[in-house]
């Protein structure tokens, strides 16, 4: 451990009561994606305060800020403003929304890197810029919610980084690095998770069912029941279900959005929004065009007509086994805490608009403990503040220095190495094709 690194650490250690108050007062405001004003006006005042000029406004939300020095690479510090909606957990807001995900963990993490990477002499040793970015709208958002911030604010893309990456946000970032409450093995009792497993990406998916109104009881035969033909169109994915390959993880759920107009009225207008998930865009692709053919061929045996809308959702994320800088950092975290590697090989059947910077760039990614319970679940909850708030925070911060330390070796290392599936403007150019 050198000089710099013993600073970072004594640095949080200082402010860590302050972190914790952050902490307790963002879990109890979570709020929806693409409105989170309440956290992002948080994360600019203390952005500000440590003497940053910030660039808000991203993508309704999202805001950055930059130290450090132009002529060498520029590594992001993510954190992810929302909750999600899970109106049952005991610190849901009267909207329903809860940090039932730990984003709010993050946003700790985030701007407890900055308040280290910000004291003058941590500052000076940087050979390159670390953004710190706020980022919108993990969460995958509803077809409901989509239409709006298209209508409102032109956003396209239901993810908050697959917008930032559209709108040219990310043209000067080379290289990303996130973290997230532990994804996989939360049963268990680690402290530190390193690298980044597999993660299947997706589209989704919104049908619309135009039937026939009529008099439910008086006259159903002058009707066309839009309602039939979603459910026929659910039981035919259902007996396609044995055509999808183990090997490609693949998922579709879908849910009635829209089910009818009254109990006494043949349902003619129905909504159905669905996700179709999979580990490689391949099997994403193919799996869609079944379940378009499901509820075409239903429609059709039904006398319905039938719109399908589809909407970019995330990319999959490669498996990347920790890099040795993971590992050297976590090691001067201290001998207290148990630190492991992702399980090789696994696949994580969630999904993250990070496999959408993975498209593009390298992802240094590290998963934190000291949570109980199930994601997305009322169950959430914290049970060690220290490795949930403080832990993270020292190892982003360390993370950023080592990579671009000595020149930046490391980074551009990384950097130099990564073979990404997209150019930028090849990414901006999918996105445009599938947002519209």
């Amino acid at each position: 451990m050198d000089a710099i690194e013993q600073k970072i650490l004594s640095i949080l250690d200082s402010r860590a009561d302050e972190l914790q108050a952050l902490a307790q007062d963002l879990f109890t405001h979570a709020e929806q994606g693409y409105h989170e004003y309440r956290t992002a006006q948080i994360v600019s005042d203390a952005l500000k305060k440590l003497g940053l000029e910030t660039r808000e406004g991203l993508a309704i939300t999202g805001l950055r800020a930059s130290i450090g020095k132009p002529t060498g690479p520029n590594v992001a510090l993510i954190g992810e403003l929302d909750g999600l909606a899970c109106p049952t957990h005991p610190m849901a807001t009267d909207q329903g929304f809860a940090h039932s995900c730990g984003h709010y963990a993050q946003i700790v993490c985030m701007l407890g890197a900055a308040m280290a990477l910000t004291d003058p002499e941590v500052a000076a040793s940087l050979d390159g810029t670390a953004t710190f970015f706020a980022v919108p709208a993990e969460e995958f958002q509803g077809g409901d919610l989509r239409d709006e911030v298209r209508r409102t604010h032109d956003v396209h893309c239901a993810g908050g980084k697959c917008e930032l990456l559209r709108r040219g946000e990310f043209d000067d970032i080379d290289m990303a690095v996130t973290t997230h409450s532990l994804m996989v093995d939360r049963d268990s009792d680690v402290d530190l998770m390193l690298g980044n497993s597999a993660c299947t990406g997706f589209v989704g998916k919104t049908v619309l069912i135009h039937g026939r109104a009529s008099h439910a009881a008086a006259a159903p035969h002058l009707g066309v029941n839009a309602l039939n033909a979603a459910c026929l169109g659910m039981s035919a994915l259902g007996m396609v279900r044995e055509t999808f390959q183990e090997k490609d993880c693949v998922r579709v759920h879908p849910y009635i959005r829209q089910g009818g107009e009254a109990v006494n009225i043949v349902p003619s207008e129905v909504i159905v929004d669905m996700m179709v998930r999979a580990n490689n865009q391949a099997a994403v692709e193919a799996v869609s065009a079944k379940v378009d053919n499901c509820f075409k061929g239903a429609a059709m045996a039904i006398g319905c007509d039938i719109d399908i809308v589809n909407a970019q959702g995330y990319m999959p994320c490669p498996e990347r086994l920790p890099d040795e800088i993971l590992w050297d950092c976590a090691k001067l975290l201290g001998d207290g805490l148990k630190v492991q590697s992702i399980p090789a090989g696994a696949c994580n059947t969630a999904s993250t608009d990070v496999g959408d910077l993975f498209a593009v760039m390298p992802v240094l990614n590290f998963t934190f403990g000291g949570s109980t319970g199930d994601l997305h679940s009322k169950d959430y909850a914290v049970s060690d503040l220290n490795v949930a708030h403080i832990v993270p925070a020292k190892m982003m911060a360390l993370l950023a220095y080592r990579l671009l330390k000595d020149g930046a070796a490391e980074a551009r290392k990384i950097i130099d190495g990564y073979q990404a599936p997209y150019t930028k403007e090849g990414y901006k150019a999918y996105t445009e094709k599938m947002s519209g």
